[in-house]
């Protein structure tokens, strides 16, 4: 794996954490679900919601690029 495909990784990674960790939190305390219900909506909605980022080699090299469902299209981060 090169440097931008560990940092894309680990971007994806801490970006879903992050709102996996809120939702799961956010919904046992304001929905009614119990069990694993609250643990497997959260990761449904996390998967959904989160930034989607993968690097590519371009002509000027390799580029680290990030997709989102709240902006429109893809957006080069570096």
């Amino acid at each position: 794996m090169t440097k931008l495909q560990v940092k894309a990784f680990v971007f994806q990674l801490l970006c879903f954490a992050v709102l996996f960790i809120l939702s799961r939190i956010l919904f046992e305390k304001y929905l009614n679900l119990t069990g694993f219900w609250v643990p497997i909506t959260a990761f449904v909605v996390s998967t959904i919601l989160a930034p989607k980022f993968q690097a590519v080699k371009t002509n000027d090299g390799e580029k680290l690029f990030m997709k989102w469902i709240f902006i429109k299209g893809v957006k080069e981060i570096k």
